[in-house]
């Protein structure tokens, strides 16, 4: 056997074989409307932000949501800017999600950490006649009013950690909070507000809610403080996620939510592979019957080309959507409609009186340009439909250009390859 054809079959087992490593190393990653989760798509609102803030408020915003959903603990979530200039958008998609409502108040809350000196000797009268220049009055979620000024001593910029931790408050007994600590800046600042203001109450406010107010008994020069309110643990453990995340460089607007629950994307998932399954059958079938054995050699490439796309999927970590699955099954008719041209083409040479080596020789060559030029125009619709498109008409257009690619290998080279290792022990092949 030439040495040319046995390094053809090395590349062949060499490539088949790392798609199949990649599909059990890695795993294929499922869209959300295969298993199910959360779409949103956020707008950071900027009206209140200087035109330098405003510039890359999206980028400050993204990497803070990522942090909070990295904290969250969803497998394979996905955060990314979408659009330029003015019009970049956050998408966030948290595919297997349980709770999406909870998910929504993590991601969107701006988590503005504030803290503030009580003036309680001047709540009733702020009350009666309203709080005088500088000066507000903000609720606890119990409705308790706080009067404070409007400029905070610090903010939570200088936090470094946050984690829940067990109180012992007052009137309440033990109870759940959110402990934190700060920088060595925060550390000196947090020490000098405590030590001027011993017996003073310190508002703990997060986005202009009061969470708690202790009174001041001592200096603090450690830079650690405790947020008491009595929380349930869930309500703990989402503030210490969106604390640590640090704050939004500006409020968030949810253009678009979307959830797909796990029975629909588990539907979807059956109803799309009964759907590829019963067409490559139906193909097959087919190209058995009426090509005989080179049918068997366009089925083998076709199962070559199915492993190989998948391969490609997990190994450059694509999300297989639904689209997806309609763009591999129009792939199984695109491969197999390049292997009928490669087929006829044989035909037509063996009719003329070649041999069949060089009926294949000849058929190969004469079919090529044919291939190339109906794959290369489906390839250019498919980069327009991923430049130009979102979400699932990408995931669509991805799978199609791995398919073309796929497809034109295994019909081409690989096609090739079982022909001439075929031809060059028989003299006769069943086309």
């Amino acid at each position: 056997m030439q040495r040319k054809l046995v390094w053809k079959i090395i590349l062949i087992f060499a490539i088949v074989f790392c798609s199949i490593a990649y599909l059990y190393i890695k795993k294929i990653k499922f869209g959300l409307d295969l298993i199910g989760g959360m779409h949103l798509v956020l707008v950071p609102d900027t009206k209140d932000l200087s035109q330098d803030k405003a510039k890359d408020a999206a980028e400050r915003a993204l990497e803070v949501i990522r942090n909070r959903v990295d904290d969250f603990g969803v497998a394979e979530p996905v955060v990314h800017l979408e659009g330029q200039g003015e019009n970049k958008r956050i998408v966030v998609q948290l595919p297997g999600l349980d709770d999406p409502k909870r998910a929504e108040k993590i991601i969107g809350q701006t988590a503005l950490l504030e803290f503030k000196i009580v003036d309680d000797d001047g709540l009733n009268l702020a009350l009666e006649k309203g709080p005088k220049p500088g000066w507000e009055i903000l609720k606890d979620k119990d409705g308790n009013n706080y009067l404070v000024k409007k400029e905070p001593e610090m903010t939570g910029e200088y936090l470094t950690d946050a984690w829940v931790s067990r109180t012992d408050q007052v009137g309440l007994g033990m109870g759940l909070g959110i402990s934190f600590s700060l920088d060595s800046i925060g550390g000196r600042k947090f020490a000098k507000i405590t030590g001027e203001n011993v017996n003073k109450k310190l508002a703990i406010i997060l986005d202009g809610k009061v969470k708690s107010a202790p009174v001041i008994r001592t200096r603090i020069p450690d830079g650690m403080g405790i947020i008491e309110g009595n929380f349930t643990m869930e309500e703990a453990s989402d503030l210490t996620i969106v604390l640590r995340a640090g704050t939004l460089p500006a409020p968030v607007n949810i253009v678009e939510n979307k959830t797909v629950g796990a029975s629909l994307g588990h539907d979807a998932v059956k109803r799309g592979l009964i759907a590829g399954f019963f067409g490559a059958i139906v193909v097959a079938l087919f190209m058995a019957i009426y090509y005989k054995f080179s049918g068997f050699i366009a089925i083998l490439c076709l199962a070559y080309n199915m492993a190989v796309i998948l391969g490609v999927l997990s190994a450059f970590k694509a999300t297989l959507t639904l689209p997806g699955i309609a763009g591999f099954i129009l792939i199984i008719g695109m491969a197999i409609d390049a292997n009928v041209l490669i087929f006829e083409r044989i035909k037509e040479e063996i009719r003329a009186g070649k041999s069949i080596r060089g009926a294949i020789d000849s058929g190969f060559k004469r079919a090529f340009w044919t291939i190339f030029d109906s794959n290369l125009t489906t390839l250019i619709a498919a980069f327009i439909l991923f430049h130009f498109g979102t979400g699932p008409v990408r995931g669509f257009a991805v799978v199609l250009s791995i398919g073309i690619f796929g497809s034109m290998f295994s019909a081409l080279f690989l096609g090739r390859t079982v022909f001439d290792i075929i031809s060059y022990r028989k003299e006769a092949i069943s086309i």
